[in-house]
């Protein structure tokens, strides 16, 4: 299958922005043949947007859960996709730049889960435009 070797990597934290970055992952993939991978990433004891925790145990489950949530959704959207997902222990945007080394395409949402709402872009997708050694989509 032409495209095979092809990689794209999506940011995921269960944002909407991060959800309609999947979704427009999705659909790169399915014209590309590309393999999508997701990921999210996470710090304790500072894990935003992630449901209130208490220990490293239940922020890597909530990271999990949005995993396990994205990859269910590309199942259902698209059966046909090769998807895996992994969490990583480490802020976001170095998490997705080292994930996307290597890959063809990386896709961030505009923003995420993190306290300044009105702002355009966030600090994540900004880092990862200036830092990776791939080409970069935000999606808003």
């Amino acid at each position: 299958m032409p495209g095979a070797e092809r990689r794209i990597v999506v940011g995921v934290d269960g944002s909407p922005p991060s959800e309609r970055a999947l979704d427009w992952a999705v659909a790169e993939v399915r014209r590309t043949g590309a393999a999508l991978h997701l990921v999210s990433a996470w710090t304790f004891p500072m894990a935003l947007g992630y449901a209130f925790t208490t220990t490293v145990h239940e922020v890597q489950q909530s990271a999990q859960d949005v995993i396990d949530r994205a990859v269910a959704h590309v199942g259902e959207v698209a059966g046909d996709v090769t998807v895996t997902g992994e969490t990583s222990e480490q802020a976001p945007a170095p998490a997705l730049i080292a994930a996307a080394k290597g890959a063809d395409l990386l896709v961030v949402g505009s923003r995420g889960l993190g306290g300044f709402r009105g702002l355009l872009i966030g600090s994540v997708s900004q880092y990862c435009t200036r830092h990776a050694t791939c080409s970069v989509v935000v999606v808003r």
